[in-house]
């Protein structure tokens, strides 16, 4: 089975890290073609727009993107590419899997948490406008619609991943209209899952809960704000950033992406680590129906990240540069090896 997908190498290590997981793709044996675009600065040098109308038009062709990470200017400069990728294509659910891994030393052990988070609307949308000179208004906006459909994929993903529990996260004590309506859409499609139970928790309550033991939590869902903080948050129990998955999923096609930043300071010196891209990648196979290959790269992960230090990138206690942690995972995918082997 072969497939077509676009590349978004990004800039940073971005180039860098997609080269590697691009590398143990192709030594997984999946065939793929590759359209490669750019975005960001690069793509502003090059074309004038950070977001090319290209790059939408290939992913609605496709249906699938592999994405580096863009540095997005703080303050100034041209709005976040992911922000507008999620509301050009409607990618309405982010998904970040978050799990204990092999040899990262973490606070914590047998992390297994899924945060699900709603992408296309709330505070984070970034509806602002100044009333007057000094004052700001931010606008939460908050709908049946979205409130229903995300709620309705986080208990689709549980029911198809075998999860046993959903928690909504809200703030409905307070905002009792906007994180009320979440909360009521929440309710609502959890009757149409019976065997799965149901419960919420007010986001500074979860907070603590996670800080205190993130075992309790099977999967979490949050609205669009809530999430990009919550997910971080959860990711630093494993090992922080560079060591998870992120996908942004809608009816018109899904992009699969590191979730970290760009590290400029470390671009081109072989340091950067590709496994949260390549945990992405995993996702990624997973979706286009590459089942056994996904599983496949995913033992290999396990196998290279609890062999020596030498194979592991300096961020997550090892000694070993991105190429090595490539060769690793290519040799690892050549014998076949299984976690457990």
């Amino acid at each position: 089975m072969s497939h077509v997908i676009t590349l978004l190498p990004g800039d940073g290590i971005g180039p860098e890290v997609t080269a590697s997981v691009v590398a143990i793709i192709e030594c997984a044996g999946v065939d793929i073609e590759w359209e490669k675009y750019f975005v960001g600065s690069e793509a502003i040098s090059r074309y004038g727009d950070p977001l090319p109308p290209e790059v939408l038009e290939s992913i609605l062709r496709n249906k699938v993107a592999l994405k580096g990470p863009v540095t997005t200017p703080v303050g100034t400069g041209f709005a976040s590419i992911n922000v507008r990728l999620r509301k050009a294509l409607d990618l309405y659910a982010n998904l970040r899997p978050v799990k204990s891994m092999p040899n990262i030393i973490t606070r914590y052990e047998n992390v297994d948490v899924i945060v699900v988070r709603e992408n296309t609307e709330d505070l984070y949308s970034g509806l602002e406008h100044e009333v007057v000179p000094g004052v700001v208004e931010s606008l939460k906006i908050i709908t049946e619609r979205a409130s229903t459909r995300i709620a309705r994929f986080a208990f689709e993903y549980a029911r198809t991943h075998g999860r046993k529990k959903v928690t909504a996260v809200h703030k409905a004590n307070i905002m009792k209209m906007s994180d009320g309506l979440f909360l009521q859409c929440f309710r609502n499609v959890a009757k149409e899952y019976p065997n799965i139970e149901a419960d919420d928790k007010i986001i500074d309550n979860l907070c603590m809960q996670l800080v205190v033991n993130p075992n309790q939590f099977d999967v979490l869902l949050l609205e669009n704000l809530y999430g990009d903080i919550v997910s971080d948050l959860v990711a630093g129990l494993v090992g922080g950033l560079g060591v998870v998955a992120g996908a942004n999923i809608g009816e018109n096609g899904a992009v699969f992406e590191a979730v970290h930043g760009s590290a400029p300071d470390i671009a081109g010196q072989n340091k950067a680590n590709p496994l949260a891209l390549l945990q992405s990648a995993v996702l990624m196979l997973h979706h286009i129906g590459e089942g056994r290959a996904a599983q496949r790269v995913q033992d290999a992960i396990v196998k290279v990240l609890a062999s020596g230090p030498e194979q592991r990138t300096r961020d997550i206690g090892g000694t070993g540069t991105t190429a090595d942690f490539t060769a690793a995972m290519c040799e690892a995918l050549r014998k076949g090896t299984r976690a457990g082997d």
